[in-house]
């Protein structure tokens, strides 16, 4: 058979574009993240606290990166139902969890869980951190301070009621360590997330809440619900009118109410940073930081490692206040 002899010019395009279509997956690969949609579990009906901050970060999210972050409102189970799906997730660096403090409570509170914070999801970043606040229905409860509103409450123990996101979620805790400290008896009306409790505490259905500030917000300077104390040492820049507990006789009441990401176990690391850095850039943005801001929430600037630290201290801390105050699920 007698050989073909290719010019050598047309043999140079040919190495050429073979060597160009071997590079394609790699080019692929390179590709910055996100090239898609990104899913994000919300495990909270939306109207809550996690909701207050998910959404505005999907937008800037959207708008730095030019891909929709989809948020997914997955309530039930004090939180932990959305837990278990973002555990379960396709770990491809596409699938992300808005978790809160609730869910370093929950380890405590549920025997059974079908996930484990630590061993099943990826710490990644903070989001969001605001102090608790005492809110009540100013209708049910037209005390002018907090000093009236204790005193009614410890004439008439049992009488008024106050709605959590769910059992085992920091408002839950939050009101348990409030009775504890007060030595008071309030009743626990648990919903299945903060936005639907928030309903019925603007409706009336329920007295009062022990709420992260971030969703109570928005209902306090609208003069639906009332503000008579925020959780530790220092008072809301967003709201300076409210004491805070050091300065009503509560110095050891501190529950701050954080929001971070997580991964599902096995998320790619460039993924992993690549979301980092997009929080943090989002986060830092002039609109996020204005929206923070009116919610008294502040942006702890964690590293991943220092976050992962973090989750597991919130977890050892809140098995004390659980054992402690002798909450139970109801």
């Amino acid at each position: 058979m007698q050989s073909i002899r290719l010019p050598r010019r047309t043999l140079l395009r040919a190495v050429a574009g073979s060597a160009a279509v071997c590079a394609l997956p790699r080019l692929a690969q390179a590709q910055a993240w996100p090239t898609r949609p990104v899913n994000l579990i919300v495990p909270f009906p939306a109207g809550g606290g996690t909701d207050a901050f998910a959404r505005p970060l999907s937008a800037q999210f959207a708008k730095n990166t030019g891909r929709q972050l989809v948020i997914e409102n997955k309530g039930g189970a004090g939180g932990t139902l959305g837990a278990g799906l973002a555990a379960k997730a396709p770990a491809d660096g596409y699938n992300l969890f808005m978790g809160a403090v609730h869910h370093t409570i929950a380890p405590s509170m549920y025997p059974r869980l079908d996930y484990d914070l630590e061993r099943d999801l990826i710490p990644l970043t903070l989001v969001a951190s605001v102090p608790q606040v005492v809110v009540v229905n100013p209708k049910n409860m037209p005390q002018a301070d907090f000093k009236a509103f204790l005193e009614t409450v410890r004439k008439s123990p049992g009488k008024f009621n106050y709605g959590s996101a769910g059992t085992g979620t920091s408002h839950h805790l939050a009101g348990e360590l409030f009775k504890q400290q007060t030595k008071t008896f309030i009743t626990h009306i648990p919903y299945t997330g903060a936005g639907p409790a928030l309903r019925d505490l603007v409706g009336g259905q329920v007295d009062m809440m022990f709420d992260g500030l971030g969703s109570s917000a928005a209902h306090i300077k609208g003069g639906r619900i009332k503000a008579l104390m925020v959780s530790g040492t220092k008072r809301s820049a967003a709201f300076p009118d409210v004491p805070c507990a050091a300065e009503v006789g509560l110095p050891d009441y501190t529950v701050t109410t954080w929001y971070g990401l997580w991964g599902p176990k096995g998320m790619p690391a460039d993924a992993q940073k690549a979301v980092v850095d997009e929080v943090r850039k989002a986060v830092q943005s002039d609109e996020l930081k204005a929206i923070w801001a009116n919610q008294g929430a502040e942006f702890p600037n964690l590293t991943q490692q220092q976050f992962a630290a973090h989750v597991s201290a919130e977890i050892k801390r809140w098995a004390t206040v659980v054992k402690a105050s002798g909450a139970k699920l109801d």
